[in-house]
């Protein structure tokens, strides 16, 4: 029989040793507050440096803690998942290693659960130590896709948050591999509210989102939860060759009354190139879903584990 563990607290890790000693340490000092049951849940998505070899011997010392290593790099949403499939926790809650989203807040994760909320999001209202282009692209990809979507997913929020056991067992019964935790969180539903919080500096190494990180989470997003791209490239289907007929018409009229003066090879060229620009764009917007239609396809495990760390006999059998 598995403990009854009331929350798991849990740590995706990507080449993190400069700073998970003190993720550790802060994580257990607010957990042991809270006078419950806990489990610290690190998962290691196949890091380079020590970062399983640190988090090994904390297992060691710890009892609370637990550690997942992949064979290989699956990816921060994948890591989420593996943790939410192996989470024991009747609240669950998804924290980054790298001490930007502060563990204190936590706390008031737990009050709102206490008080019946099954999922609770963490609220950015300021992000230190990031630089405006950082700022400004997140801020337009989350009310973009507010727009674009008709799942209510909230702006300014990451992975931080806590959901409850029930909505754990929903979320593990997802198995896309193109995965965005944060919306198919909120698409599950369920009764749901924000905390908000300051986003602190990174304690230590660097950031494991860089720019083209940023842009496949972003289509990631984008094309598990909406189609209007899709329907984007019809529009411009239409738009352009409505446009295309205005200027012949235009343009045979110039030549009828003579004040026609640019060559017709020049115009023909020009609208060509810029036609065929927008034709291989929508093609790319196709090419983004028949790509993740071809991934789901193919039937493969959304990661593979290694081995575990801190896990009783019957936890070690759930391989992935």
């Amino acid at each position: 029989m598995n403990p009854i563990v009331t929350y798991s607290i849990v740590v995706p890790v990507f080449n993190e040793e400069a700073v998970i000693a003190v993720t550790y340490e802060r994580l257990k000092k607010v957990m042991d507050t809270t006078g419950e049951s806990y489990e610290l849940l690190f998962v290691n998505d196949g890091s380079s440096d020590q970062t399983a070899e640190i988090i090994d011997r904390i297992c060691r010392q710890d009892d609370h803690v637990k550690l997942i290593n992949f064979s290989r790099n699956f990816g921060h949403q994948i890591a989420i998942s593996a943790g939410m499939d192996n989470a024991l926790g009747q609240a669950v809650v998804v924290i980054d290693a790298d001490l930007q989203d502060p563990p204190e807040v936590i706390w008031q994760m737990i009050e709102r659960w206490k008080k019946g909320y099954e999922v609770v999001y963490a609220t950015r209202k300021e992000r230190k130590g990031e630089t405006l282009f950082k700022k400004w692209t997140a801020a337009a990809f989350y009310r973009l896709l507010k727009f674009i979507t008709d799942i209510d997913i909230p702006v300014d929020t990451g992975d931080f948050r806590l959901i409850d056991r029930k909505v754990c067992n929903v979320m593990k019964n997802l198995k896309e591999k193109n995965r965005f935790v944060r919306g198919l969180v909120s698409w599950v539903g369920f009764r749901q509210t924000a905390v908000e919080y300051v986003r602190e500096e990174r304690f230590a190494g660097e950031s494991k989102y860089p720019l083209r990180k940023m842009i496949k989470l972003s289509l990631d997003a984008i094309t598990t939860f909406s189609y209007k791209p899709l329907k984007l490239a019809v529009c411009l289907g239409f738009v352009f060759s409505s446009l295309s007929l205005v200027y012949l018409f235009f343009a045979l009229l110039e030549r009828l009354i003579g004040t026609y003066t640019l060559p017709a090879w020049a115009l023909l060229i020009a609208m060509g190139i810029f036609l065929n620009g927008i034709i291989l764009s929508v093609l790319g917007i196709i090419g983004e879903y028949i790509g993740r239609i071809y991934d789901e396809s193919k039937g493969r495990p959304l990661y593979i584990i290694a081995n575990k760390a801190g896990f009783g006999r019957e936890e070690e059998s759930h391989e992935y």
